[in-house]
């Protein structure tokens, strides 16, 4: 935390950088943080472990998923996990979501 001069009120790290963010990162970039930060809550555990976001524009959220068989059962999840994604973020910014093999590490 850093302590504002004016006031001496403490702002933390956090709220500096997101305005950073919003200032000098695309917009997309921004909602894919937002996305990351409701991810768990919208899918559950289960699935979190399995898969996570990696790519978001245009309304289109490209997910990495463990395995084919996951991309199987998520295939079925789509509209309810799409629902549940917009709904945590207030807002109907995922429109659509791809399922492809990938890393979920890191």
């Amino acid at each position: 935390m850093t302590v504002d001069s004016n006031d001496r009120k403490l702002i933390h790290i956090r709220d500096i950088l997101a305005t950073a963010l919003q200032k000098y990162r695309p917009a997309d970039d921004t909602e894919m943080t937002r996305i990351w930060d409701v991810w768990e809550t919208a899918v559950g555990q289960v699935i979190a472990l399995n898969a996570k976001p990696f790519a978001f524009r245009d309304g289109m959220l490209i997910v990495h998923v463990s395995s084919s068989s996951w991309i199987h059962q998520l295939k079925f999840l789509e509209k309810q996990m799409t629902a549940n994604i917009n709904m945590q973020l207030d807002q109907p910014l995922v429109r659509q979501i791809r399922f492809k093999i990938g890393s979920i590490h890191g």
